[in-house]
């Protein structure tokens, strides 16, 4: 049988995972904000660790036709 013990182990644990997680958040929260403000995706990478992307660079994407890049474009 169990003992109570490992039932507060996991409550303590439990209580300082949320107590991280709120400081992560906290630490980050201004800056947070201003890239969903001006549209960029945001990653949690690491405590106090983000990753800011902003979406347009994904429609630079290379040209694929090689004639598009010297400018011989057969209309």
């Amino acid at each position: 049988m169990y003992s109570q013990g490992t039932k507060g182990i996991a409550r303590i644990k439990s209580w300082l995972l949320a107590l991280l997680d709120t400081a992560d958040r906290e630490m980050c929260l201004e800056e947070d904000e201003f890239a969903h403000r001006i549209g960029w995706t945001v990653t949690r990478s690491g405590f106090g660790s983000r990753r800011y992307r902003d979406p347009r660079f994904d429609r630079l994407a290379a040209p694929q036709n090689p004639e598009e890049v010297s400018g011989n474009v057969a209309a």
